[in-house]
């Protein structure tokens, strides 16, 4: 027997930050990835949230321009 699955495509965001770095749970709110900080705490310490390919548990990583974080299936690029 023969099981075919399909993957669903990664979704690709592009989102302008206007200083040197924005932290990581607040680039998580400011794309509506997540409601609220603490959601945001939850996800990154429940290790659900990679940055530039990594899995990161630091709720305060600094995001700069060029940086990509991944959740749910969806890739936020900083610009």
């Amino acid at each position: 027997m023969k099981i075919k699955a399909k993957v669903a495509e990664k979704k690709e965001i592009r989102k302008k930050i206007d200083t040197d770095f924005i932290k990581l749970d607040s680039f998580l709110k400011m794309n509506d990835a997540v409601q609220t900080g603490g959601h945001a705490k939850i996800v990154i310490q429940g290790g659900e949230v990679k940055v530039n390919g990594e899995v990161c548990l630091q709720r305060g990583k600094k995001i700069r321009k060029g940086d990509w974080v991944e959740f749910e299936r969806t890739v936020y690029i900083a610009e």
